[in-house]
């Protein structure tokens, strides 16, 4: 029973089973106020119906909920400064966890440019979009191996100190009208081979990008999932030149603004 407890305030969210329950069951009704169903809270999580119904009574004895009649539950200013006091508990303890003890045993991996011995400390690169280690500590971020790795090959490394040294990649977008404005043959193709020579990648986004593509005998790297794809490769320092229908140009510039990442759109004509 829950009335058998300390008072709520004694214990946190991560200490007391009860808290958590209690915990659990304000948010609950949180979302279902004021008809509260006790066995669909009691399914949610995990506890019997009447178990729900202890805890509703031990909730509105502390002036968390009020009751309203049967089966209308609101929860009050005070039960929802304490959900927030709690979640606030909650909030630090998680990034305590991801900052302070899973980012110091983070494994990430990297192309070993050396040959690498697990536990030596390593120097970080990036190269055409790949995290690169070598052997030694010369380098603006280094790291610890965690494995053994022959040159070309993964390694895995941790305990990162200092930041990679690399340039933002940018974008180049021509925008190639809908078939119905000329769609690819409104597009100066020879342009279009120029620029993809100054360029790490080529992306294509919409069935005119493509057509593009194929009138200049240029093969993509990149075809299906070209926002998310040109965003990554941009942040990894590459440059990209993307080939998109005009209604899909909106979808790649907002990604790339959502990073800040550079670009610039073309007129295609001129392009």
């Amino acid at each position: 029973m829950p009335n058998d407890a300390a008072d709520p305030e004694e214990f946190g969210v991560l200490r007391s089973k009860r808290n958590a329950t209690r915990y659990q069951i304000l948010v609950e009704i949180a979302e279902r106020q004021p008809a509260v169903n006790q066995q669909e809270i009691a399914d949610a999580i995990g506890i019997t119906a009447q178990a729900v119904s202890d805890y509703l009574q031990d909730l509105v004895e502390h002036g968390y909920v009020e009751k309203h009649g049967r089966g209308r539950y609101e929860v009050t200013k005070e039960g929802v400064d304490w959900l927030i006091s709690q979640t606030d508990e909650l909030r630090h303890f998680v990034q305590h966890v991801s900052e302070e003890v899973i980012g110091q045993v983070e494994v990430e991996t990297a192309i070993a440019t050396t040959e690498i011995d697990e536990g030596e400390t390593v120097s970080l690169t990036m190269r055409d979009g790949v995290l690169r280690a070598m052997s030694g500590d010369a380098g603006s971020a280094t790291a610890v191996a965690v494995t053994d790795a022959e040159p070309g090959r993964d390694v895995g490394i941790t305990n990162f100190d200092g930041v990679v040294d690399y340039d933002l990649g940018s974008v180049t977008i021509v925008s190639v009208p809908q078939v119905q404005n000329g769609g690819s043959s409104a597009v100066d193709t020879e342009r279009v081979v120029e620029l993809a020579g100054d360029h790490d990648l080529l992306a294509v986004g919409g069935a005119e990008a493509v057509a593009v593509a194929e009138a200049t005998d240029l093969d993509p790297d990149i075809r299906f999932g070209s926002p998310a794809a040109v965003r990554e490769a941009a942040a990894k320092g590459l440059d990209i030149l993307l080939l998109a229908s005009t209604e899909l140009v909106s979808a790649h510039t907002d990604k790339l603004r959502d990073q800040n990442l550079s670009y610039e759109v073309v007129d295609p004509a001129e392009a």
